[in-house]
C-alpha cells in the first residue's frame, strides 16, 4: 500500500530512481551465488585452460567474473546441473566466427583441460599452426576422465598437431563425432577407436595416416560418415564396410588403397556418397554397386578397374547426380541405359578406352550441367542439338585422341569445343546448295575446308564468280573498241 501512494506522489523520474535503488539495496542482500551459482573451482579451471591455448595475456577473471552467466565467454557454453550449479560443457576456440578467441603461437594443451567433468564438446581449429616452432601432440593420458560426457572431439586444421593418435581416446565411451581433419597426424589407425560404438561421424582426411583399416571398425552400427581420405592407407577395402549399416558417406579416395571392391558394399541401402577415387583398385565394377540405391554421388574414378560398363545396369541409379568413372581404364561401348539417369548431373567418362557413338538421348536428361567424354575413341556423328551445346558450353568436353568424331553442324555458333564438323557445304553449277554429310576418319580433316564450311564457301562458288567476271571484262573490252 505504502508503495502505491509513494507511486502516485512522485514524479516518473524520481519513481525510476528509487525503483533503482530498491533493486539494487534488493540484489545486494542477496547470496551472489544464486545470481551465478558456478562452481568456483570449475571458474578458475576454464580460466587456466582458456589462458593454456590463448595465452597469460588473457585475463578471465576481470573479463568475464560469470562466464556461465551475464558475463559469457566467447566459445563456452555452459549447463546447469542437479546439484544447482553450472558447469561449462562446451569449449570452442581458433578462427571459426570474428569473435572467436584465437590460439596463440605457442599453444598446448593444458593438463587442466581434463578437469572440466561434464565438458561434452572440444572444439579445436586453427589452434596449432606450425609442425616446426611449435610442434604439438595429442596427450597420451586423461582422456579416460571424459569417458561418460564427451560427445564431439574436433581438431580441424591443426598442421602443427603431429604425432600418433593415442590409444586412449577409445576410452570416449560417449563420443558421437570424433573428427581430426587437415591436421598432421601419423601412424596407423587405433584399433581402439573401434570401442566407440555410439560414433555417427569418423572424420581422418587429410593426415599422413598409413595402415589398414582395423577389423575393429566393424562395431560401428550407428556411424553415418566414414571419411579418412587424403591419408596413406593401404591394403584392400575391407568387408568390414558392409557392418555399417546406417552409413550415409564413404569417402577413402586419395590413398593407395588395392584389390577389389568388395562385395559387402552392397548391404549400404541407405549410402549417398561413395568416393574411392585415386586409388588402386583394380578388377572391374562391382556387380554389388547396383544394389547402392540410395546413391547420390559416385565417384570411382583414377583407378586401374577396367571392364565395360555394359554389365552394370545404370537405370537403376535413379537418385545419382555425380557419376565420376574417368580414367580407369574402360572399355567398349556407352550404354544407352546411362540415359535414363533422370537426375544426372554431371557425369565424367574421359580418359577411358571407350569406343563407339554417343546416343543423342544424353541430351534429354533435364538436369545434366556437365559431360566429359575426352580422351577417348568414341567415332561417328554428335547429332546434339544447338540448345544444348549452349546450355553445356565448356563443359562439355570431347577433345582429345576422339579424332574420328564429328559433329553435325547447322549453324555457326554454338559448336561442340575442338571437335570437327560433319558437313560440307556444297554449290553445284546450278546454283543449287546441298549439304552432304561424311564420315571423319583419321588424316580426313582439311582445315582450308573446315574455313570455307564456317562461312557458308565452297570452291565452285569461287570458280562461277571468277567466270562471271571473265564474261564481263570481254564484253567491256568489245564495246571500248566498237566506240571508237
Amino acid at each position: 500500500m505504502a508503495i502505491r501512494i509513494i507511486s502516485r506522489k512522485c514524479t516518473q523520474a524520481v519513481c525510476f530512481m528509487f525503483l533503482m535503488v530498491l533493486l539494487f539495496c534488493v540484489c545486494e542482500g542477496q547470496d551472489s551465488s544464486s545470481l551465478s551459482p558456478m562452481d568456483e573451482k570449475e571458474k578458475q579451471v576454464i580460466y587456466n585452460v582458456i589462458q593454456g591455448f590463448v595465452g597469460k595475456w588473457w585475463n578471465g577473471s576481470d573479463l568475464y567474473p560469470d562466464p556461465c552467466g551475464w558475463t559469457p565467454i566467447q566459445g563456452v557454453s555452459c549447463e546447469l546441473y542437479d546439484d544447482g550449479f553450472w558447469y561449462v560443457t562446451v569449449v570452442n576456440l581458433g578462427q571459426v566466427f570474428d569473435n572467436s578467441l584465437i590460439c596463440s603461437n605457442d599453444a598446448k594443451f593444458p593438463e587442466q583441460l581434463f578437469k572440466l567433468k561434464h565438458l561434452k564438446v572440444l572444439s579445436l581449429t586453427s589452434c596449432f599452426l606450425s609442425p616446426n616452432k611449435n610442434p604439438v601432440t595429442l596427450p597420451i593420458s586423461g582422456w579416460e576422465k571424459f569417458s561418460e560426457s564427451l560427445e564431439s572431439l574436433i581438431l580441424r586444421s591443426n598442421p602443427g598437431l603431429v604425432g600418433t593418435i593415442p590409444s586412449t581416446i577409445g576410452s570416449l565411451r560417449s563420443l558421437q563425432s570424433l573428427v581430426l581433419l587437415e591436421n598432421s597426424l601419423t601412424g596407423e589407425l587405433p584399433r581402439s577407436i573401434g570401442n566407440l560404438v555410439k560414433l555417427r561421424q569418423l572424420v581422418l582426411a587429410g593426415n599422413n595416416l598409413v595402415g589398414e583399416v582395423p577389423i575393429t571398425y566393424g562395431r560401428f552400427s550407428e556411424l553415418l560418415i566414414f571419411d579418412a581420405s587424403r591419408n596413406n592407407l593401404s591394403g584392400s577395402l575391407p568387408p568390414i564396410v558392409g557392418s555399417w549399416s546406417s552409413l550415409l558417406k564413404l569417402d577413402l579416395s586419395n590413398n593407395v588403397l588395392e584389390g577389389l571392391l568388395p562385395m559387402e558394399l552392397g548391404r549400404l541401402k541407405h549410402l549417398t556418397l561413395l568416393d574411392v577415387s585415386h586409388n588402386k583398385l583394380i578388377g572391374g565394377l562391382a556387380e554389388t554397386i547396383k544394389e547402392l540405391v540410395s546413391l547420390k554421388d559416385m565417384v570411382l574414378s583414377n583407378n586401374p578397374i577396367g571392364g565395360d560398363l555394359l554389365g552394370t545396369k545404370w537405370r537403376s541409379f535413379t537418385k545419382v547426380e555425380t557419376l565420376d568413372l574417368s580414367n580407369m581404364g574402360l572399355e567398349g561401348s556407352v550404354p544407352e541405359s546411362i540415359t535414363e539417369m533422370k537426375r544426372l548431373r554431371f557425369l565424367d567418362l574421359s580418359n577411358n578406352n571407350l569406343n563407339g557413338s554417343l546416343s543423342r538421348n544424353l541430351e534429354n536428361l533435364p538436369c545434366l550441367k556437365a559431360l566429359h567424354v575426352n580422351g577417348n575413341n568414341l567415332t561417328g556423328r554428335l547429332e546434339f542439338s544447338q540448345e544444348f551445346y549452349g546450355k553445356l558450353g565448356r563443359r562439355f568436353a570431347a577433345w582429345n585422341n576422339n579424332e574420328n568424331l564429328c559433329y553435325v553442324a547447322k549453324q555457326v555458333t554454338p559448336v561442340p569445343y575442338s571437335v570437327k564438323p560433319c558437313l560440307q557445304e556444297i554449290t553445284n553449277s546450278e546454283g543449287v546448295s546441298t549439304v552432304e554429310n561424311f564420315e571423319m576418319s583419321e588424316g580426313s580433316y582439311d582445315e582450308d575446308s573446315f574455313v570455307e564450311t564456317s562461312f557458308g564457301i565452297s570452291s565452285f562458288v569461287f570458280n562461277d564468280v571468277w567466270l562471271i567476271l571473265s564474261v564481263n571484262v570481254v564484253l567491256t573490252v568489245l564495246l571500248w573498241n566498237l566506240s571508237f
